[in-house]
């Protein structure tokens, strides 16, 4: 049986766990503003908890198409508060969305239990995971957001090249592998028929022992797939295709809609 472990908490491939998204910016793609202010962020983690959430991944820098990169100032001053806020508040582990090794830093010392990092590994960010025993989520991604890639052979292969890439780094840097996430990197540096073929393949991956990750809730692929232009209009297809990243071994969704989510996995299956 899989293990992850975040600091002093431990978690088996038993069950289906929940990552609530929770974005204290401006931009993102599909709750840029909701809970900018730290009342509202709060507010909203809090919710999330009570509908089921096993995880909350707070997020300060938006990584949509067409975004603008904020320095470590800012995500600190949209982080931080939202951190200190609910010190004392949270049953579930808090996780940080950054690539930012000395935001990390502040916001494990602030009672994060999780990095998760879209950039991949770096022996930086290593060396603080190590430092607190924390989680890493490490997720693949060959460019920007935006930056439709050719992989010659095939977007599976070059996933699972990463994830070994991954393990070996962090193998190296004495991080272990129950520390780990692995996640596939839905909708970064993929268009949608490899998001699609990803997805149906997600079996083959070799994630080494570490829990497999998956975010695709209210991508644009599952848009363009299911006819659902808005972002907010993509939950039927979230949760139908996160019902097949389940069947393909995933064992976290990352995702917008917690109580929906939480309903699917109570109704189809015998955990969660």
């Amino acid at each position: 049986m899989q293990q992850f472990v975040c600091r002093e908490k431990h978690y088996y491939n038993d069950k289906i766990y929940i990552m609530g998204i929770l974005n204290v910016t401006p931009d993102s793609f599909s709750d840029g503003g909701d809970f900018y202010a730290v009342d509202d962020a709060v507010a909203r983690a809090l919710q999330m908890q009570e509908d089921g959430a096993d995880f909350i991944d707070i997020g300060a820098v938006s990584t949509r198409p067409g975004s603008i990169l904020v320095g470590e100032a800012e995500e600190a001053e949209r982080l931080l508060p939202v951190l200190n806020a609910l010190q004392g508040k949270m049953r579930v582990p808090i996780s940080v969305d950054t690539f930012r090794p000395r935001i990390a830093e502040f916001a494990l010392q602030a009672g994060a239990y999780i990095i998760n990092d879209v950039s991949g590994f770096s022996a930086e960010m290593a060396a603080v995971v190590k430092r607190y025993h924390a989680g890493w989520i490490l997720m693949h991604s060959a460019g920007a957001a935006a930056t439709e890639m050719q992989y010659d052979n095939g977007v599976v292969c070059e996933v699972q090249k990463c994830f070994d890439d991954f393990i070996d780094g962090a193998d190296a840097c004495g991080v272990l592998r129950e520390q780990l996430m692995l996640d596939p990197g839905f909708g970064f540096s993929k268009d949608t028929q490899q998001n699609k073929e990803l997805l149906e393949k997600l079996k083959e991956l070799d994630t080494h022992g570490s829990f497999l990750l998956t975010a695709l809730s209210r991508k644009r692929f599952v848009g363009e797939l299911t006819g659902a232009g808005e972002p907010k209009d993509r939950l039927e297809g979230t949760l139908q295709f996160n019902r097949m990243a389940i069947s393909q071994g995933s064992c976290v969704l990352r995702v917008h809609d917690v109580r929906e989510h939480k309903a699917m996995i109570e109704r189809y299956y015998k955990y969660g």
